[in-house]
């Protein structure tokens, strides 16, 4: 057992022990020394450590851990919103058991108190939803406390760096880490829901070389948004999100000359580029960590309804409903974003655009459903922070 597995383990003794008997006794007491110490040998050669939890799969930094594929605490830590705790090697007993106390407080419905967690600059153990959190703020719990509102000022740079990191890992011929793309979907989705109306922090480019990233971002964060207002809520939509995160994939293996190309594509470029759908479900299909539903999108996401689009299928068909939403968001920000060779369209004119093709190149459910969407959500676009990474589009 990992020492990641091993402190998790004794994290739920702890919290199974508090259930059981009350503070002071013997029992407790030994678990919580227990768990602590497991804690600190976690912590001997580590500056920090995050653990983040998606339904029932837990992660350490960017790793899934496969030692614990059915924690039950995870599912049970999310519901009662911690999906991530942060803990730093200053790390003492006391604070370590006022958030056991904090936690099992959650878990049993009470109402804690965040009055001390806002008076801190910052704690040596802090623990919330997995969210972005606003410029100026100090933990997920923080967020989620001071931000009740609208729409605001949402830092993306974790995200659009991990996306940048994934380009570069598929690039090199590695894996898929699919644990940094549920961990990016899942930040993406908490972000959405952190006010009273559907927050849609949409990005938007210094630079063309940011397109990839930030498209890539906006797509799973609209397909999220979109399914939800299907009628698809938690791991569908989040399965969604994933998809559209990886729809464009296969443009790593495009000339980045000829991704951020100003003119017209000539007829050897044009058709290099249509590869890119085909060459992006072989990525996700032939290295470990892909999906099947995220392959099948990256596949047909540019299928017309009425069987136009690239690539060509031999047998007509229809495509994927994962497929089909992520099509309409797809198009969406493409059009709302500039491009080397023309300017960025209205959102109005956008939306005019995507309820016009539907019944032929989209589907006209979900350009009724799309449009009434985001005419009734809270949007935004901000650009890449500076530090952001660029990438080719």
């Amino acid at each position: 057992m990992t020492r990641e597995g091993a402190f998790l383990i004794s994290l739920g003794q702890a919290l199974a022990t508090m259930g059981l008997y009350a503070e002071g006794h013997p029992a407790r007491e030994r678990a919580i020394d227990a768990s602590f110490d497991n804690l600190l040998q976690l912590m001997v050669d580590m500056p920090a450590v995050h653990f983040s939890f998606l339904g029932s799969e837990t992660i350490v930094g960017r790793r899934p851990m496969t030692e614990l594929v059915s924690w039950e605490w995870a599912a049970r830590m999310a519901k009662a919103g911690v999906e991530r705790i942060e803990v730093d090697a200053e790390v003492t007993r006391d604070p370590y058991v006022r958030f056991l106390e904090e936690v099992w407080g959650r878990m049993n419905g009470e109402e804690i108190s965040t009055l001390e967690s806002r008076q801190l600059v910052r704690g040596p153990i802090r623990y919330g939803a997995l969210r972005l959190n606003r410029p100026g703020t100090t933990s997920p719990t923080q967020a989620s406390e001071e931000w009740a509102g609208e729409a605001g000022p949402i830092s993306l740079v974790e995200e659009i760096e991990a996306i940048s990191w994934m380009h570069e890992q598929v690039a090199q011929g590695e894996n898929i880490p699919l644990g940094e793309v549920e961990a990016v979907v899942g930040s993406l989705s908490a972000s959405m829901h952190a006010g009273r109306r559907l927050l849609l922090p949409l990005l938007t480019i210094k630079e063309f070389d940011q397109y990839t990233l930030t498209h890539s971002c906006n797509v799973a964060m609209l397909a999220i948004a979109l399914a939800e207002a299907l009628g698809l809520h938690g791991a569908t939509a989040r399965a969604f999100g994933a998809a559209g995160l990886l729809h464009d994939i296969g443009k790593v293996k495009i000339p980045r000359d000829i991704l951020v190309k100003p003119g017209r594509f000539t007829d050897a470029e044009r058709l290099l580029v249509r590869r890119h759908p085909a060459e992006g479900a072989r990525i996700i299909l032939t290295r470990p960590g892909g999906s099947e539903l995220a392959a099948v999108v990256a596949y047909e996401h540019h299928i017309f309804l009425d069987g136009r689009g690239y690539p060509e299928l031999a047998t007509p068909r229809n495509c994927h409903y994962a497929s089909r939403i992520v099509h309409v968001c797809d198009i969406y920000d493409a059009l709302c974003t500039v491009r080397p060779y023309r300017e960025a369209w209205e959102p109005q004119e956008a939306l005019a655009y995507i309820e016009q093709q539907g019944g032929t190149e989209l589907d006209p459910a979900l350009t009724a459903t799309f449009a009434a969407m985001i005419r009734e959500a809270a949007v935004s676009r901000s650009p890449i922070v500076d530090s952001a990474p660029s990438l080719g589009s």
